[in-house]
């Protein structure tokens, strides 16, 4: 098989001390998911049980517009509701009932809590449980939670995902099961890469309808495809598959290893791998280049949000040449990322959780080229004259695998590229209007 990347030369950050820090935090909310989860899943509902503002939010997050028919909506808690005065499961069944009867389509519904919900102990499991006994076995109810009252905004998915998997039928057939939800097109790259080998019968999760053939059991492998799928990769476990630990598929190197531990696994012959990768590989070598000129030698510095941050670290050190000076997740599951941390050159900081503050005064004093951080954060920063990339846009745009893997690069250059211009046109005009204090800037270069 071609001959795969060495670990680096000192050493990697598996066995690194893990800065913890837990006080304030920005985050964002875990509700997000919902919009590219309901693009996946075709007959699937979301229903959030929250406030306006959860609905105000999702609106905006989607772009939905107002006479289209998503799959999703909030059904909204009310003063009555908030302060007891009604029987909020009494009303949240009148809510689903009218659901329901009016989109029939609807095969799977989830139930997803919200702050307000929870603040006020509202038991969506109960409701779940007695609203799959009432509509079974036409619609599947299930409930997660999506507030972000202590998860990140990518841990929706992940919540989502691990309430299925208790549901899903037993299947002791040898399979290949892909986890995480990815845009179709990319989706659809990493399936043919897999097929090429001869690879199958592969499954994916989420499965677009309820009624597609997906089981699970001892015969089950399993690849990750996001590293944020912790509660997930658990429930799954549980159930009697196996995980098929590798670096995720960001980038040349790390798409070639994510499909190595599968093709070893499968027992795929080393020039039936290389016949499959080479002309990809080349590609996403040659783009990655090309769109990571201007990275070479410059630092970046992770703050905790998506959980993409230990492979993109991985990616932008190893492809791009970057220096990382911290590296910041959420939440630091070794048996999920730590084969990116194998492949991280020692050196960073490794943290996980935070306190915004302090992480804030080391940001500052290191003064990255690059912060990769979330909304909250990136403006303020901007104003101080830092980079920033906001760590959703990892999310929502399609990053995975050889074919957008110069495009990840060129999402972490264009924010250098436009301060390093912001910068140029700042000094261009500074001396063209550099002269008496008072003359002013019709004045003339003096």
């Amino acid at each position: 098989m071609t001959e795969l990347p060495r670990l680096p030369s000192a050493g990697g950050c598996r066995d690194t001390p893990i800065l913890k820090q837990r006080g304030q935090r920005e985050v964002f909310c875990g509700l997000t998911g919902i919009i590219w989860l309901h693009r996946k899943m075709q007959d699937a509902f979301f229903l959030v049980i929250g406030s306006r503002t959860c609905a105000h939010l999702l609106q905006s997050a989607a772009g939905v517009m107002i006479f289209a028919e998503p799959r999703f909506g909030t059904a909204i808690l009310e003063e009555t509701d908030l302060a007891g005065l009604a029987d909020a499961q009494d009303e949240l069944d009148k809510v689903v009932n009218e659901l329901l009867a009016r989109r029939p389509d609807i095969k799977q519904l989830f139930l997803v809590g919200s702050c307000p919900s929870e603040v006020i102990k509202l038991d969506l499991a109960k409701a779940a449980e007695r609203m799959s006994q009432t509509h079974a076995p036409h619609v599947r109810v299930l409930n997660f939670s999506g507030s972000g009252i202590e998860t990140t905004f990518t841990q929706g998915e992940d919540a989502c995902l691990a309430s299925m998997v208790p549901v899903l039928p037993k299947d002791d057939q040898r399979q290949l099961l892909l986890v995480g939800a990815l845009p179709d097109v990319v989706e659809e790259q990493a399936i043919g890469l897999l097929e090429a080998m001869g690879i199958g019968p592969i499954k994916v999760l989420p499965a677009p309808r309820a009624t597609d053939d997906l089981g699970v059991g001892s015969g089950t492998v399993y690849a990750l495809t996001q590293p944020f799928l912790g509660d997930t990769h658990d429930a799954l476990t549980r159930r009697g598959a196996r995980h098929l630990p590798a670096p995720f598929p960001f980038g040349e190197e790390g798409t070639t290893q994510w499909l190595a531990a599968i093709a070893t696994e499968f027992g795929v012959a080393p020039d039936l791998f290389e016949q499959v990768t080479a002309a990809p590989r080349a590609r996403a070598r040659k783009a990655i280049s090309q769109a990571s000129e201007n990275l070479r030698g410059k630092s970046v510095f992770f703050f905790p949000d998506s959980q993409l941050e230990i492979p993109l670290a991985r990616f932008l050190t190893r492809e791009c040449s970057m220096d990382a000076i911290e590296v910041s997740a959420p939440f630091i599951h070794k048996g999920i990322v730590g084969p990116d941390l194998d492949m991280l050159a020692s050196g960073p900081t490794i943290s996980e959780g935070q306190d915004v503050d302090l992480q804030l005064d080391r940001a500052r004093d290191a003064r990255p080229d690059l912060i990769v951080c979330g909304l909250g954060l990136a403006n303020p920063l901007e104003a101080e004259g830092l980079a920033t990339k906001w760590a959703i846009e990892l999310v929502f745009t399609p990053v995975h695998f050889y074919e957008q893997a110069g495009d990840l690069a060129g999402l972490f250059s264009r924010p250098i590229r436009r301060a390093e211009t912001l910068k140029l046109n700042s000094v261009s005009f500074d001396e063209k209007y550099r002269g008496d204090v008072g003359a002013g800037p019709h004045a003339g270069p003096q």
